[in-house]
């Protein structure tokens, strides 16, 4: 099945611990691949990231892991603070 790559706008990204990170904001392309480079990602979970300056946060889209209702992207340890409280 095939999707638009704006059907991906707005769906939340969880790891696959469960804990929520964001929303997706915005997509970044390769344009030279032809492939995704990474989820700009919005209305970040503030228990999971601290961003003081900046409005949001690129996860590669090497990360992902599957997408259907949500994206689920895999856990990498000490890349969210508060993980071991989880």
């Amino acid at each position: 099945m095939k999707n638009q790559i704006t059907d991906l706008i707005g769906l939340k990204i969880y790891s696959e611990n469960g804990m929520f990170i964001g929303e997706v904001d915005d997509i970044i392309l390769d344009i030279d691949s032809k492939r995704i480079d990474a989820l700009a990602v919005g209305k970040l979970n503030p228990e999971v990231m601290e961003i003081k300056s900046h409005k949001g946060v690129k996860i590669p889209y090497r990360l992902v892991k599957s997408i259907s209702d949500v994206i689920v992207i895999r856990h990498i340890p000490h890349m969210f603070r508060n993980e071991g409280e989880l």
